[in-house]
């Protein structure tokens, strides 16, 4: 499989001119290794997953950032906790950026480490799986929607084998990879939370109705769901509030991020079987949600996601905040949208003093609906060339 240039390179490369160290999280198997490797070939790159790499390290960690002040990078970083204070009289012992790059999978112990240990010495970025602009142009572009983003699954061609490797990548995760991050949760329990989101994939979250389906506590559930959007593998994407004289929603919306495990924990097996799946509609707005956020992500300064919903129904998709701009964003799945459809979208352009919002559609080319509402297609956001403000 022939690599894939990252959209977060640029801006990971521009941090490392800034900061003294670079972290670079996001969820396991997808590419922050590779990437690293690729942008920094001359560096010395550990990973603490190795047994010989962590005894290395652990054996004498200032002996060996005196050996090895800068130039290193450190995968899996949050194996071995006791980095991060050592890092810190590292770097304030002599000053100078892009020392060091750790990658990590998130978890409890790395986030508070970061953030207690190494604050204003550190920046953080994310790595997603494959977004679709990333394959754009390659063989590989059309399996997105229905296989998801992680590489590995697009280094298999056979759909049976690309199967066994979700399943394996589910199964691995919640037995391997949460213990080792100190995350003894039942394996059974998660894994049938994890299924039953796929079923309200896109909807308003009801963290009670889920704790009585499992019969435990909603404070247990609510654990759970942290857990597994500290894991990159869940989107609980917020209401926004604003200063207008409705009542609107406090619930969040729930997302399982990756489109390929949606599916496979759905109990699609074959790309056919999306096109008579109830949810298909939600899995679009779902992969474009998070086509999104990443595509803002090295374009924008700290942007925000939200989704606008009053108690009358009245809803949008997404809102894209950054500062004072807002960008109102309505998904649809099918070319064929009229005013009705964005009657929500036209409440929410004028409760918030708005003067444009997309409709992303599968249409074939871009067109004004109304007055500020333009209809972008799915293929232009996928394309990676569309300009969001």
């Amino acid at each position: 499989m022939r690599y894939v240039f990252r959209q977060q390179t640029e801006h990971l490369r521009s941090l490392l001119r800034s900061f003294p160290a670079v972290l670079l999280v996001g969820p396991r198997q997808c590419g922050k290794s590779t990437l690293a490797r690729r942008l920094l070939p001359g560096w010395t790159h550990l990973d603490l997953e190795r047994p010989a790499d962590l005894a290395v390290m652990a054996a004498d960690l200032e002996g060996f950032f005196d050996a090895h002040p800068r130039s290193v990078v450190i995968d899996e970083a949050q194996r071995l906790p006791e980095v991060f204070s050592v890092l810190r009289y590292v770097i304030d012992r002599k000053r100078g950026n892009g020392r060091f790059l750790l990658l990590g999978s998130a978890s409890p112990t790395l986030m508070r480490s970061v953030s207690e240990t190494l604050a204003g010495r550190v920046a953080l970025v994310e790595l997603t799986p494959f977004l679709a602009s990333e394959l754009a142009g390659t063989a590989r572009a059309s399996d997105r929607w229905f296989w998801g983003g992680f590489p590995p699954v697009h280094a298999l061609r056979e759909p049976g084998a690309r199967g066994e490797w979700l399943n394996a990548y589910v199964s691995t995760f919640i037995e391997r990879d949460l213990p080792a991050l100190g995350l003894g949760l039942p394996a059974r329990r998660l894994r049938i939370l994890w299924t039953m989101l796929t079923h309200i994939h896109g909807n308003l979250l009801n963290v009670s109705d889920l704790a009585r389906s499992l019969v435990v506590s909603s404070h247990t559930v609510a654990g759970d769901l942290d857990v597994l959007e500290g894991a990159y593998m869940i989107r609980r994407l917020p209401p926004y509030h604003a200063n207008v004289q409705k009542r609107l929603t406090k619930s969040a919306k729930l997302y399982v991020r990756d489109t390929g495990l949606l599916h496979f924990l759905a109990g699609l097996r074959r790309p056919r079987d999306l096109a008579t799946w109830p949810r298909r509609g939600a899995s679009f707005e779902g992969m474009v949600i998070e086509e999104l956020a990443g595509l803002t992500a090295h374009r924008l300064v700290r942007p925000e996601l939200f989704f606008w919903r009053t108690q009358a129904g009245a809803e949008v998709d997404l809102l894209i905040v950054e500062g004072r701009r807002i960008l109102p964003v309505e998904i649809k799945l099918g070319a064929a949208v009229n005013q009705y459809a964005v009657a929500g979208l036209r409440q929410c352009m004028k409760d918030l003093g708005l003067k444009r919002g997309w409709v992303i559609s599968t249409a074939s080319e871009r067109r004004r609906l109304s007055p500020g509402i333009e209809i972008v297609p799915w293929s232009e956001i996928a394309s990676g060339k569309v300009e969001l403000f």
